[in-house]
């Protein structure tokens, strides 16, 4: 078990690379503390699986170092970092029978037989495998082959971290979450240092404790669940969590308020020196926005309105800027005239996509 220190880390896949654009992996320094569970977030395309794959040792770096612990890896094969990697499709043995699969790690690095025999039993019953250890493999369906591909990288107690590339990919839809539920409950038995890269953010977010969102090769932002749906960093992340994501619109800002087109908005922060020439844009998410009767609140125009069963999303447009917002369920509308009411405190101003903290209330002296 380690910590893993990303060190100045960044990959070009051309041999001369002449400046930020020709990296698929822009500059990353960050650690991750061992023992903590982390997802790798983002869309296909944006770096995580290169970052995944120098990590294991598949890629070596165009620049930067990889340290577990103290201990640089950075130019070391595979086989001498001590991980374990689970991969998008199932990597197991046809003719060995389940039990013989997961044991097969633990064969290779001699263990007693009895302690392979626990360890086994340990890992299937967690991930309801027990009923078929002495099957053949090759009988069984994907998701269950899957399955013992996930038992293979977890049944080593003694690896640095273990990897997970979009594992739950050949998984039907109804034990997704009973999987994660189980892998969650393995890392915090076994103290693992995980690290599991997907572009599905309900997976990233129910499983990791720590989020590492990627976008166009460069880490936006990390930061716990509540963080990155809160307070997000760049306009990206607050688009790319949620559903819906969140509402981004082009604003002019001038101390404590926003004019999206001719509507005035409020503010619960202060803005006296936001960078000139920039892009300035308001983003809320439509959790902190409520349709509300006209006469309320903004002026806004009502689109449509979708049902989804846990909620109705209105569709709406500010000053002719689409947006969404939350209805109540007692509202009912006459024609597409409403108001809307916002949450102060959950309205964030970005400059060229990135959040600006803005004054505090009692610091108006300083703007």
């Amino acid at each position: 078990m380690a910590s893993i220190t990303l060190d100045g880390l960044a990959h070009a896949y051309r041999p001369d690379p002449r400046g930020p654009q020709d990296y698929a992996l822009k500059e990353i320094n960050h650690v991750w503390r061992q023992g903590g569970a982390y997802a790798l977030l983002g869309p296909s395309g944006c770096g995580k699986t290169t970052l995944l794959n120098i990590i294991s040792g598949l890629v070596i770096p165009t620049r930067g170092r990889i340290l577990f612990d103290d201990r640089d890896v950075t130019r070391l094969p595979t086989e001498a970092r001590n991980i374990a990697q689970v991969f998008q499709f199932p990597v197991v043995y046809d003719t060995m029978t389940v039990r013989e699969n997961l044991a097969f790690p633990l064969k290779n690095r001699k263990m007693p037989r009895e302690a392979i025999a626990r360890r086994v039993e340990e890992i299937a019953s967690r991930l309801d495998l027990s009923s078929v250890l002495d099957r053949k493999a090759s009988n069984l369906t994907a998701d269950a082959k899957q399955k013992i591909s996930l038992g293979r990288g977890l049944v080593r107690e003694d690896v640095a971290a273990i990897l997970f590339d979009e594992p739950l990919t050949v998984i039907d839809p109804h034990l997704k979450w009973q999987l994660r539920s189980s892998l969650k409950e393995l890392h915090r038995a076994l103290d693992l240092t995980m690290i599991y890269v997907t572009h599905d953010q309900t997976e990233a977010l129910t499983f990791a404790d720590t989020v590492v969102v990627m976008h166009d090769g460069a880490v936006v932002q990390t930061g716990t669940p509540e963080e990155l749906f809160e307070r997000p960093a760049h306009t990206f992340v607050g688009h790319f969590i949620g559903s819906p994501g969140m509402n981004v619109l082009p604003a002019r800002v001038s101390g404590r308020t926003a004019h999206v087109g001719d509507v005035a908005i409020a503010l619960d922060r202060g803005y006296s020196a936001l960078p000139a020439g920039e892009r300035i844009e308001l983003g809320v998410r439509p959790e902190f926005a409520t349709l509300a009767a006209p006469g309320t609140g903004l002026p806004v125009k009502v689109t449509r309105i979708e049902d989804i069963g846990r909620a109705r999303i209105a569709r709406i447009e500010i000053s002719g800027n689409p947006a969404a917002a939350m209805v109540p369920e007692d509202l009912s509308l006459d024609g597409d005239s409403a108001g809307l009411t916002l949450d102060p405190r959950q309205i964030h101003i970005y400059a060229d996509g990135v959040l600006v903290p803005g004054e505090a209330a009692g610091r108006e002296g300083a703007m």
